[in-house]
């Protein structure tokens, strides 16, 4: 039974431990002025499939988990429809968790909240949207028919909530 028990830790230790090798080589970045962001399809925090809405102004990027805590928490204090009635989509960066971690507890929590969030939850779909920017700050992507016009980062989330009734 110890020896069984002695394989389970080490599997999730295992399980929990990621390469770093290769994910800088070869990244495109997405969130750049001037690209398109009209194909992107993510699913929320119910596996309900989204795409870019033909009136969506800002993408609010969240990629570390202090960031989504800040953003999450602005979010909940806000109507339900806060994000829709203000042209903008919410999308949180997950991937870098354990897929245990995710499953278990990350994805679960998501569904608590009233609002909706996208998820990256693969490295490497989320690679290219982490590359180039600040991850640890909020990171808003500015569109005009779903091309990036502006990309600004933000550090707290009063900044958020100016940004939000002045933009």
């Amino acid at each position: 039974m110890k020896k069984i028990i002695l394989g389970l830790i080490m599997a999730l230790v295992l399980i929990g431990c990621s390469s770093k090798g290769d994910e800088s080589k070869d990244i495109t970045p997405k969130l750049v002025v001037g690209n398109s962001l009209s194909s992107l399809k993510l699913n929320d925090q119910f596996e309900k499939a989204h795409t870019l809405n033909a009136n969506t102004t800002k993408l609010i990027f969240a990629f570390s988990k202090d960031v989504a805590h800040t953003c999450n928490d602005f979010f909940e204090t806000q109507e339900a429809s806060y994000l829709s009635d203000n042209n903008t989509q919410f999308i949180a960066d997950v991937s870098a968790a354990p897929s245990l971690i995710r499953s278990m507890f990350i994805m679960p929590g998501l569904k608590d909240f009233k609002h909706t969030v996208l998820i990256l939850n693969e490295k490497s779909i989320a690679a290219p949207y982490r590359s180039g920017v600040d991850v640890e700050k909020i990171v808003i992507a500015y569109l005009k028919n779903g091309k990036i016009v502006k990309i600004e980062t933000l550090n707290s989330a009063k900044e958020l909530q100016e940004t939000m009734e002045t933009k």
